[in-house]
């Protein structure tokens, strides 16, 4: 990659981003953002020419990496020529069929149906609004939604309602009713000598008691990811997915795998609901989709869940103007042509022990508790001692990963998440292109800034 060249130069794009960009989730007050031109592989350049090795993948997205600009452009190009655009309200295009024909053939199961949207939130607002809409057209009146404690899910007011971050809900609530939060698969801080079995059988009757006290007959879908993001790559543990079903199918309710993140190849399978057999309702799906290439999203819903409105004058009142976009379409189409013949999901899951074998040196740091994730999933728990397992307070939380280890990262060249919602935790979770020569950058460059925050801990 070579140092950006452009007719504005740099301070001029510089003092236009100060006046006029507002950024997502930033302080504005207090960052002036990096201007990222260029990417190639696994690796971004900024306006200086700096080069950083990109280990969160855009926003857990990019599992192509970034070299196929051109081909994805060269499909978008030709889709352009041949219809810029039409919308999927009560038509059909050919990029539309294509790509849900497509996606229903990679799914597991019979979840044959794609509703297309434009992103991860939309798709989760779309999923609970075709819960409701599924057992009312069945004659029930269910509305309720469960899903987990510090899961985020989305930041439109459904998705944000059904979030189980505190912090992200309270400048907006009142939010939409009505949601219950049950345990989340966090096994780090439970007792030391509790078995799995133990685990999976407390966790699986928090959730039925959930559903009881909400009233069985109220709750209209369970949605959950298949390993939880937000709080550090909580994988499940064994039999919970089973469990979760057995207990939606004896109360009549929808379960939906959350697969905005760990679909099309995160875990190194296409979707994580094969992996852990979830045999979802309804799975919600975005980012990998189109390797970020693309602003589209979907719900992919099974046979069943279709079938009511598939009977006379019913219809899923929902829509979206840019959902199923041709260009989108298009794009995407090819992200999982590339995805196909480069063997992406198979590169994933055939390197994965290895990069969770990389990652694992990092335990040996003090201030390091936990390693958790699969695939290319990974989180590294932060404690101030590792025998308690003591955590930081919150103004730690603030001086050690905002004020340290984030900046700190990116200064050596490293991109990826030190994050708080939950406990303080490192995010990891590369293009599904790094090979052992990234694995070891990011471990290399991850355990010097570590262990210099633990010695500005003292």
């Amino acid at each position: 990659m070579t140092t950006f060249d452009t007719a504005r130069g740099a301070e001029e794009l510089r003092r236009a981003a100060r006046e006029h960009l507002w950024l997502h989730f930033t302080r504005m007050g207090q960052h002036e953002a990096p201007i990222i031109v260029r990417g190639e592989g696994c690796y971004l350049e900024d306006i200086h020419g700096n080069r950083y090795l990109d280990a969160l993948a855009g926003l857990f997205a990019v599992q192509v990496g970034y070299s196929y600009g051109e081909e994805m452009g060269q499909a978008a190009l030709e889709q352009m020529r041949e219809l810029p655009f039409y919308t999927n309200w009560s038509y059909a295009h050919p990029r539309a069929i294509e790509l849900a024909e497509e996606v229903a053939a990679l799914a597991p199961g019979d979840l044959n149906r794609v509703f297309f949207v434009s992103g991860g939130s939309e798709a989760v607002e779309s999923a609970w609004k075709l819960a409701r809409q599924f057992h009312q057209a069945r004659g029930e009146r269910r509305w309720k939604a469960i899903a987990r404690r510090t899961a985020y899910h989305g930041t439109t007011f459904g998705a944000l309602s059904i979030n189980g971050i505190p912090a992200l809900r309270a400048p907006f609530e009142p939010l939409v009713p009505d949601v219950v939060h049950v345990r989340n698969t966090n096994r780090y801080h439970r007792p030391p000598d509790e078995t799995e079995e133990e685990f999976t059988a407390f966790l699986l009757e928090d959730l039925e008691s959930a559903i009881l006290q909400a009233g069985p007959q109220t709750v209209a879908m369970v949605i959950m990811e298949p390993v939880q993001n937000s709080g550090g790559a909580f994988t499940p543990p064994t039999g919970y997915w089973q469990g979760v079903r057995e207990i939606c199918d004896r109360y009549g309710i929808l379960l939906c795998a959350d697969e905005v993140i760990t679909g099309f190849g995160r875990l190194g399978a296409w979707f994580g609901s094969e992996l852990y057999d979830i045999r979802p309702d309804l799975v919600t799906c975005a980012k990998g989709l189109s390797s970020a290439y693309a602003a589209i999203g979907a719900v992919i819903a099974t046979d069943r869940v279709m079938e009511p409105f598939l009977e006379g004058a019913a219809m899923y009142a929902h829509g979206i103007t840019f959902g199923g976009h041709p260009v989108q379409c298009a794009i995407a189409l090819k992200n999982l042509e590339i995805m196909r013949r480069e063997r992406i999901v198979e590169h994933a899951r055939d390197n994965a022990d290895a990069f969770r074998a990389t990652l694992a040196q990092l335990l040996d740091l003090e201030i390091v508790g936990d390693l958790r994730g699969t695939g290319y999933f990974y989180a590294l728990e932060l404690v101030r001692d590792k025998e308690t397992r003591a955590t930081f307070s919150h103004e730690e939380c603030e001086e050690l990963l905002r004020g340290f280890v984030s900046p700190r990262l990116f200064e050596r060249g490293l991109i990826c998440r030190a994050d708080d919602r939950g406990d303080p935790v490192v995010q990891i979770s590369p293009p599904l292109v790094a090979t052992q020569r990234e694995f070891d950058e990011i471990t290399g460059t991850l355990g010097e800034v570590l262990s210099e925050a633990w010695e500005r801990l003292g």
